[in-house]
C-alpha cells in the first residue's frame, strides 16, 4: 500500500511514497512533478515579496501544485509578528481563491492562527506540520478544525506517544520534513502508538489524505 509524506523538502521519486515536495518561489524547481509552494516566516523578505507572491499564485493555478506552505507565525523570530501576519493573511487569500490546502509552520502562535481563521473564515483544509505541543493544544487545535501532522518529534521525543494517541484518528498525517529518517520509520512508530497494525495505519492516513488533497 502506498504511503503518504505530507511535508518533505527532499524529493526521492520513490513510486512506493506519494510525497509533498516543499518549495520556495525564490528557488522553483519545475522538475519535481508534485508539491507545495510558499513562504516560510523565517525567509519573509519585503523586496521580493510581490514577486514571490506572483510566483506562488502561478503555481496555485497548476495541477502539479497541490497546497500552499509552508507558510505561518513563528513568534521566536526576529520579523515582526504584524509583517509575519500580513504575508500569512495574502497567502491564505491565495489558497482560498484556488482551494488548496495549506500547510503550515507554526511556533508559539496557536492563539493567533485561531483568531485569523475565525476573521477570515478559512474554508480550505490547513494542516499544521511537525507538530509536538502537549495533549491540550492537539485538542484546541483539532476542535478548530485543524488537522495536525507528525514526523521527527514522534520518533525523538516519548512524551508525544499520548498526545498522538490522543488525536482523533481521522485528523492527524505523517510526515519527513528534513530528518533522516524515513518515512517507513515514522510509520511503524504511529502504528505502535495508535495500536493499529502497519496495514490499518496505511488505510488512515490514506484516507485523510484523500479527505484533504481529494483528487491526489
Amino acid at each position: 500500500m502506498m504511503l503518504y509524506n505530507l511535508h518533505t523538502h527532499h524529493y526521492t521519486n520513490n513510486a512506493n511514497i506519494i510525497e509533498l515536495v516543499n518549495q520556495y518561489p525564490w528557488a522553483f524547481n519545475d522538475a519535481i512533478p508534485q508539491y507545495s509552494i510558499g513562504i516560510h516566516p523565517w525567509y519573509i523578505d519585503e523586496n521580493r515579496l510581490e514577486s514571490d507572491l506572483q510566483c506562488i499564485e502561478t503555481q496555485l493555478a497548476l495541477p502539479e501544485c497541490w497546497a500552499l506552505g509552508e507558510c505561518g507565525l513563528d513568534k521566536r523570530i526576529d520579523i515582526p509578528m504584524e509583517i509575519q501576519i500580513a504575508v500569512f493573511e495574502k497567502q491564505i487569500a491565495l489558497a482560498e481563491h484556488y482551494q488548496k490546502p495549506l500547510v503550515l509552520h507554526l511556533v508559539a502562535a496557536y492563539q493567533e492562527l485561531v483568531a485569523i481563521k475565525n476573521r477570515l473564515h478559512i474554508t480550505v483544509p490547513v494542516v499544521l506540520h511537525g507538530f509536538s505541543k502537549n495533549a491540550q493544544v492537539a485538542q484546541q487545535m483539532v476542535d478548530h478544525g485543524f488537522y495536525l501532522s507528525f514526523g521527527k518529534y514522534l520518533l525523538r521525543n516519548p512524551e508525544l506517544k499520548d498526545v498522538f494517541a490522543s488525536v482523533p484518528n481521522d485528523r492527524f498525517l505523517l510526515e519527513t520534513d528534513m530528518m533522516e529518517e524515513t518515512l517507513e520509520d515514522v510509520y511503524l512508530k504511529a502504528a505502535q502508538y495508535k495500536g493499529m497494525t502497519l496495514e490499518t495505519l496505511q488505510q488512515q492516513v490514506a484516507a485523510n489524505w484523500k479527505t484533504i488533497f481529494k483528487e491526489y
